[in-house]
């Protein structure tokens, strides 16, 4: 578990951006967000700002647009539910194309239009640049709590095995001629769930048993030195400083 997990997000690579310690840019990316959501609606400027300040960062970790992009589908639903406020909304409307539409509803919409996509731009470039094994090392040096990050130690270095439990049974059915074409096959999926349950916590028990024989405390043991300088602390901290003062100045 001291190896790195290498997910589909990360982007292996040599720039500032991914030498800089987990814990600066978690940190860094924790301000800029909140930067982002104390930003008032009508600073319009202030958003194009921060999708540039974004930008910048792609660029300096050779992160592409189309790669940014293609990620961005997590937003879909934060989307379609913005687009559905406008019509739906109250108050003063205007009509637009042919359709009636609540300003304030349109205000919303933009509100979480803008501040959800520089949200997941930043958590995408993050995730591009960071290990994931390394992001959970970074919490704990952030003092985050130790059963929170070993929990999200264990997901992450077993759920491709669940998932690989679940095609494996997932090819078992299909190979005895099941297929889940209405209500009817929903028993046989129920049941199947409730097995890769009982294989899953059953795993997790002699899991937990290993780690016990091998003098297991508590806590996770640290190979690496991640300890953060000066420099690299206000290196991660330019763009959160920079969003803050496009806020103020907009």
């Amino acid at each position: 578990m001291g190896t790195g997990h290498h997910h589909q997000l990360y982007r292996p690579g040599d720039t500032l951006v991914h030498r800089l310690p987990p814990q600066c840019k978690l940190l860094a990316v924790a301000a800029f967000a909140i930067v982002v959501v104390a930003t008032p609606r009508e600073r319009f400027l202030a958003f194009g700002g921060y999708l540039l300040l974004l930008a910048a960062v792609a660029v300096v970790a050779r992160v592409s647009p189309g790669f940014v992009l293609r990620r961005m589908v997590v937003e879909l639903p934060f989307v379609l539910f913005a687009f559905a406020i406008p019509v739906i909304g109250l108050g003063e409307r205007i009509t637009i194309w042919g359709v009636s539409l609540s300003v304030d509803g349109l205000w919303a919409s933009w509100n979480i239009l803008a501040k959800a996509t520089l949200g997941v731009i930043a958590s995408i470039l993050l995730a591009a640049t960071t290990e994931p094994r390394s992001m959970l090392l970074g919490a704990q040096r952030l003092r985050m709590p130790q059963l929170l990050v070993q929990i999200a130690t264990f997901m992450l270095r077993y759920l491709d095995v669940v998932l690989d439990a679940m095609r494996r049974m997932k090819v078992a059915r299909e190979s005895r001629g099941f297929q889940a074409r209405d209500i009817r096959q929903a028993p046989i999926l129920a049941k199947s769930a409730g097995a890769l349950f009982i294989r899953s916590y059953e795993r997790g028990e002699r899991v937990h048993l290993a780690m016990l024989s091998r003098g297991y405390t508590g806590t996770m043991p640290i190979y690496r030195d991640i300890s953060a300088d000066v420099r690299q602390w206000l290196s991660a901290g330019a763009l959160p400083i920079a969003a803050a003062a496009l806020l103020f100045i907009s």
